[in-house]
């Protein structure tokens, strides 16, 4: 690398995880396996390990904004992966900080549901991550819990699958990159199936399912399309490639902690080459 040309960097907008294996931690080693320069914007502070999240601390609006435009006025930013955002305050915020600097890609996980499956947003803020986020999204990333409480359906099969992410492009994103891993697996064959559309046509994902208790898959997946995407790959083949990182950082997954979820292998599934 040219040390007399600035790389481009990737910046993620997120909430913190003092257990290192999800959020800005996650999506920060991702950037580096893909030898993308990362920066962050903290969201959200979290006092979380490998058993659970014990205390959630959201700073102030304005200095999440400084923490933004800071980064915007020295690097060049080729693309924004934003995660954790806790209320529609938050929300607003990102949203206008994205609409001044209008940074190339914003890739948006939106983190609606936690693993237990308790919904982590107010209505407020539902509302707000569609009408002010969703809009500005290159592309989005939901699970299915995360896509049945935007589009107001249940998504039980693959065709299921297929018809929600026409629903959730109508909101606004240029793409979506639907998740399937919380499909039955008797629904998908016993393969894990996520499914990438724009403005091109629909394409499906397959892998085999992992029988594997993991955190930060979402963080981590969001992170390796933003990385991608500054380096230069087209959406979909960003997607895949993606979705490929996660697949190997799973399979090198480790316990650093007490409780029973994996962290990822990050360097381990680092692209060659």
């Amino acid at each position: 690398m040219n040390p007399a040309s600035p790389p481009i960097c990737a910046l993620t907008i997120a909430g913190s995880d003092s257990g290192g294996g999800a959020g800005i931690q996650a999506d920060l080693k991702t950037f580096a396996a893909h030898r993308v320069h990362g920066l962050s914007a903290l969201a959200a502070l979290t006092a979380q390990h490998t058993r659970g999240v014990t205390a959630v601390h959201v700073p102030d609006t304005a200095f999440l904004r400084a923490q933004i435009d800071a980064c915007f006025d020295d690097f060049t930013i080729g693309a924004v992966k934003l995660g954790m955002l806790a209320n529609a305050d938050v929300i607003h915020a990102v949203a206008d900080a994205l609409e001044h600097h209008r940074p190339p890609h914003v890739v948006l996980d939106p983190v609606m549901v936690s693993t237990s499956g308790a919904r982590l947003l107010e209505t407020s803020a539902l509302d707000a991550l569609r009408a002010r986020l969703i809009p500005l999204a290159t592309l989005i990333t939901p699970n299915l819990p995360e896509a049945e409480l935007l589009v107001g359906r249940d998504i039980g099969t693959v065709d299921a699958m297929r018809e929600a992410i026409d629903a959730l492009r109508g909101l606004g994103a240029r793409a979506v990159l639907l998740k399937g891993g919380h499909l039955p697996a008797a629904a998908s064959r016993e393969e894990v199936v996520d499914l990438f559309r724009d403005d091109n046509g629909a394409h499906a994902i397959a892998h085999a399912r992992l029988q594997l208790d993991a955190h930060g898959t979402g963080c981590t997946l969001a992170s390796a399309v933003a990385a991608n995407l500054c380096l230069g790959m087209g959406l979909r083949e960003a997607s895949v490639a993606a979705t490929d990182y996660v697949h190997a950082a799973l399979l090198g997954g480790y316990r650093p902690g007490r409780g029973d979820v994996l962290v990822l292998d990050h360097f381990g599934a680092a692209p060659r080459g």
